[in-house]
């Protein structure tokens, strides 16, 4: 028998270890040669690892689980309820990478004291109150809180936050946080003066974010980044899409961020396939969190990257592409702000006329597909797909598409009565 020499007998489909057995804390599971591999029983990903191990009454230990994309925590006896077949939780402990639940990272070696977090329990609660919806304030606080900074202390905290290494549009958020928490208390402070910088989006071709869609193990996280893709959708709004929100092949962002509005987008057959291939055990289609999410992609990125030794995919983010969209956006409408405006939700034009400007200014397309129509009617697929015409040449009429931008699904070709309103 494999890994500890003395099991129990199992329990309820699950090997029980008696306590103090194993090494240095670390269990493994018996192999039960047939049992079936099984995944996480909430959102069918394999993507598990070991999370210590469970203390029963009886003294005895059980395995607990960690899944890494819906970031929920389980015992093997949850992955199969059919007791008959004395399904083992071998499937976690065999592809397991660690023994514990990983820690997220944070900055600074502050801790938060008792004192502390009480006052920012207070300081969400008034927020909520003051109509501050799904803030982040009380997070930037601890933030502070972490890099050693003291919240009474105006000053202290003003020279925390100078030294603090990022850059100054983040330190705008932090102090934006902190405002609200002096006037919660009445406090008055000198802000300090942080403006926010310029920058220029990195916009990739879209095979590279196909290689990061078509290298996806999971089809949760295959579906989402192909959501992103075609949606343009921050990925706080793809996160929040519910099943209701499907009719057709129009998705409804429903559920938009800060400074974006609601929005219809027609997607492509591929995407709704790979929707209606996930479990609908949620009203929401995506049912993880956030921070489980970018962990997962932090390691498919990296995987990707090392393997088609190709290090610009390093630099795809969930927003670079709502940023690829806007900019494919831009060149298929010929610089049209107000569309772009319509399309990625903005409520300010400011934000939309970024694209404008990466398009107009800093992208020298080299590299063009090409077809032909003889017909009007073959013609207006074309156009519609982004083809721009060059020329007319014995009744054959030829168009161009630069390659960086072939979306797989049309995302204006139903709004043609929109597009003449906003012209």
């Amino acid at each position: 028998m494999s890994g500890l020499s003395d099991f129990s007998e199992s329990i309820f489909g699950v090997n029980v270890l008696k306590s103090g057995e194993g090494t240095n804390g670390k269990s493994e599971l018996a192999s039960a040669g047939s049992a079936p591999l099984n995944p996480c029983p909430i959102c069918n990903s394999s993507k598990i690892v070991c999370a210590g191990l469970r203390t029963l009454k009886d003294g005895c230990t059980v395995q607990r689980y960690y899944c890494k994309i819906c970031g929920v925590r389980f015992s093997g006896k949850m992955l199969n309820a059919d007791v008959s077949k004395l399904a083992v939780t071998e499937y976690a402990s065999l592809r397991a990478i660690n023994l514990c639940v990983p820690v997220r990272k944070r900055v600074g070696a502050g801790e938060l004291t008792a004192e502390t977090r009480a006052s920012i329990t207070v300081f969400a609660g008034w927020l909520e109150k003051e109509g501050y919806l799904e803030s982040r304030y009380p997070n930037n606080l601890k933030t502070l809180v972490y890099l050693g900074a003291d919240l009474k202390d105006p000053e202290d905290v003003k020279s925390k936050l100078g030294a603090h290494k990022i850059k100054n549009g983040a330190k705008l958020q932090y102090v934006y946080a902190y405002d609200a928490y002096c006037k919660m208390n009445g406090w008055t402070w000198n802000r300090p003066r942080y403006t926010q910088e310029e920058t220029i989006p990195f916009i990739p071709d879209e095979g590279e974010l196909d290689q990061l869609i078509a290298a996806a193990r999971s089809k949760r996280m295959a579906a989402y980044l192909q959501t992103l893709k075609e949606t343009f959708a921050d990925p706080g709004e793809a996160l929040r899409i519910e099943w209701i929100d499907i009719s057709g092949n129009i998705i409804t962002i429903n559920h938009p961020v800060k400074g974006h509005r609601p929005r219809a987008l027609e997607v492509s057959n591929k995407l709704l396939a790979m929707l209606n291939s996930l479990p609908h055990i949620t009203e929401r289609i995506f049912p993880c969190r956030y921070a489980s999410l970018i962990d997962a992609y932090v390691d498919l990125r990296r995987r990707v990257a090392e393997t088609t030794k190709n290090e610009r995919l390093l630099a795809v983010e969930f927003r670079t592409f709502r940023h690829w969209g806007g900019t494919m956006i831009a060149q298929m409408t010929n610089g049209n702000v107000l569309i772009v405006m319509k399309l990625l939700g903005h409520k300010r034009v400011e934000n939309s006329m970024k694209y404008i400007n990466v398009y107009l200014l800093n992208f020298k397309q080299t590299e063009f597909e090409v077809a032909s129509a003889t017909t009007v009617e073959d013609a207006k697929p074309l156009i519609a797909a982004g083809f721009e015409f060059v020329l007319e040449k014995s009744g054959i009429m030829l168009f161009k598409r630069a390659k960086r931008f072939s979306p797989v699904a049309n995302p204006i070709s139903k709004r043609e009565t929109d597009l003449v309103n906003l012209k």
